[in-house]
């Protein structure tokens, strides 16, 4: 087999769908964002960024900044090795407090990345349970599924968001089967929000647990920044909550928040929080600044809410088609890769706006997309720049307007 070219023919595949990802070089700077640097055939221009994930500008934040410099000079770059060999440096035991108490839960256990977190768990929890049986949301992020596949447990994927299919699938499981309920609150394409009540009703008459992934909306909604569960009063009845701390929380890792026992079993037996290289104490310090400060300001929260209103008012004055949906996620509908990825391409080349196509297989085909994300940060004028430059764009492909 020629390796090589069956390679190139792969990636020509991609190219030819609309679907090969390119990733712009952005260089952030302190103090300025949502403003980047973009660096392209040899020369710079700057560029807002519209659809960062650091949704609050927390990254930004000089108290998390000074909180990293202060690790870092006290404790170095690097954490050694794993926890398990080079030792639990202390601000990985502060960070795994924050959180435990940011849910309400008896401990939290630290990972790399969310995707690590949700992958170790699942794989853990649905592997080492004899019989258990895991009911995935059909839209789950790929590291739930990755996780749940790993685990080689069965596996029922329920209706997006139906409590009526849920209940079903769990009706159909013989009795005293273990069974647990894999789903997210924000979904970060629609942009939704899960029944979590109704979900968690479910789950006690049929004895489930329920593993909750809360990425898209910790630091976002909540009292403190708790995420969904918090602002409806639920946290205590998930068995596990699984969040990231590079999302609203500006920096990078994962975590899940649940039981001491839950906690303790998955840090023993999963072999992708056994064997991984710990975080190094600058990030978790800089983490758990940035939930001390979410846990105790509304400002962040309310300005980034009040952005995500602003921009989908000047989106529906402009009819420009947006999917509505209640979170601070701004899908623009496209409905074809090729026109997605060109329309992208446009804003970024002649409009000085970073927003990047979100195409199959990360959405459905026919459901192409622009995912945008205001932040408190983005002024009214960044608001009407984009829009006006979207207006631009819609007309110069003729694109279907809004009623």
């Amino acid at each position: 087999m020629d390796y090589e070219s069956y390679f190139r023919r792969q990636i020509d595949g991609l190219q030819r769908e609309g679907r090969y990802r390119v990733f712009a070089e952005l260089e952030r700077h302190r103090g300025a964002f949502p403003r980047a640097t973009r660096h392209a055939a040899g020369r710079t221009e700057d560029v807002t960024i519209w659809c960062s994930n650091d949704y609050l500008g927390m990254g930004q934040h000089p108290v998390v900044i000074a909180a990293m410099h202060a690790a870092l000079d006290a404790s170095g770059a690097g954490a050694g090795g794993t926890r398990n060999i080079a030792g639990t440096n202390h601000d990985h035991v502060v960070l795994e407090r924050e959180l435990a108490d940011l849910h309400g839960k008896e401990a939290a256990l630290l990972f790399n990345s969310g995707y690590m977190s949700n992958w170790a768990t699942l794989s853990t929890l649905a592997g080492r349970i004899p019989g258990c049986v895991v009911l995935s949301d059909a839209l789950n992020h790929a590291s739930m599924i990755e996780g749940i596949r790993h685990s080689r447990a069965r596996c029922e994927v329920w209706e997006h968001n139906s409590t009526e299919d849920l209940d079903r699938k769990l009706s159909a499981l013989p009795p005293g089967t273990p069974k647990l309920i894999a789903f997210e609150s924000v979904y970060s394409m629609d942009g939704d929000i899960a029944p979590i009540a109704e979900i968690c009703d479910i789950a006690d008459k049929h004895g489930a647990m329920t593993y909750l992934d809360e990425v898209h909306a910790v630091g976002l909604y909540g009292p403190r920044g708790g995420g969904i569960a918090e602002r409806e009063g639920l946290m205590d009845r998930l068995t596990v909550i699984e969040g990231t701390l590079a999302k609203a929380f500006g920096v990078i890792g994962g975590y899940v928040a649940a039981s001491a026992a839950l906690c303790d079993f998955v840090r023993s037996f999963a072999s992708g929080y056994i064997f991984t290289t710990a975080l190094p104490p600058a990030i978790a310090a800089g983490a758990a600044a940035s939930i001390r400060h979410l846990k105790a300001s509304q400002t962040e929260r309310a300005a980034l809410h009040e952005r995500v209103a602003a921009l989908r008012d000047r989106l529906d004055a402009a009819h420009i088609p947006h999917m509505m949906n209640p979170s601070h996620i701004v899908p623009v509908m496209v409905g074809d890769a090729v026109a997605c990825k060109q329309i992208s391409d446009a804003l970024l080349d002649h409009h000085g706006v970073y927003v990047q196509p979100i195409n199959f297989p990360t959405v459905p085909r026919g459901t192409e997309r622009l995912r945008f994300t205001a932040t408190p940060l983005h002024s009214d004028a960044d608001l009407e720049h984009l829009v006006a430059s979207l207006a631009t764009v819609w007309k110069s492909f003729s694109l279907r307007r809004a009623a």
